[in-house]
C-alpha cells in the first residue's frame, strides 16, 4: 500500500513540475496545487502506518509501534494552508494577466533579452571570439 502511494507522490511531483515549466499561467497553477499535493502525501507517509493515534494519554511510556510522529501531521496540516493561500494569490494573478492581456501566456522579458545579448557579446569580446 505504502509503495502504491510513494508512486503516486512521484507522479505527482513529475507532472507538477512539467506543469510548473510550462508558459501558460493556468497550467502553473495546476502544477502548483498537484506539488501542493504530492508534498503532503509525502508528508502523511513519513508519519508511519495510519491507524494508530499520534499521542497516547497513559502514565507508561509507548513503544515504538504504538504510535505515530504527529510532526508530520502538523506540518501538512501547515502545508495545506500555504498552498492555499499561495494558490489563491496564483489564480488572482492569472486572472489578472488575463484580464489586461487577454491571454494567460507569459512573453518574454525584452530587457532580459537586451542584457543576454550585451553579456554574451562582452564575453566573447573579453575572449576574443567572432561574432
Amino acid at each position: 500500500m505504502s509503495l502504491v502511494l510513494l508512486v503516486v507522490a512521484g507522479m505527482l511531483f513529475a507532472i507538477g513540475f512539467h506543469l510548473l515549466l510550462q508558459r501558460s499561467l493556468v497550467r502553473v497553477v495546476v502544477g502548483f496545487a498537484l506539488l501542493g499535493h504530492a508534498a503532503n502525501l509525502a508528508l502523511l507517509l513519513a508519519g508511519g502506518p495510519s491507524g494508530r493515534p499520534p499521542l497516547l494519554g497513559g502514565k507508561d511510556p509507548p513503544g515504538p509501534g504504538e504510535m505515530t510522529d504527529p510532526l508530520p501531521q502538523a506540518m501538512a496540516l501547515t502545508a495545506i494552508v500555504i498552498t492555499f493561500g499561495v494558490t489563491a494569490f496564483l489564480l488572482a494573478l492569472a486572472y489578472r494577466s488575463w484580464l489586461f492581456l487577454g491571454e494567460d501566456e507569459v512573453r518574454d522579458d525584452l530587457e532580459d533579452r537586451r542584457t543576454e545579448a550585451e553579456g554574451g557579446r562582452e564575453e566573447r569580446d573579453e575572449y576574443g571570439g567572432t561574432g
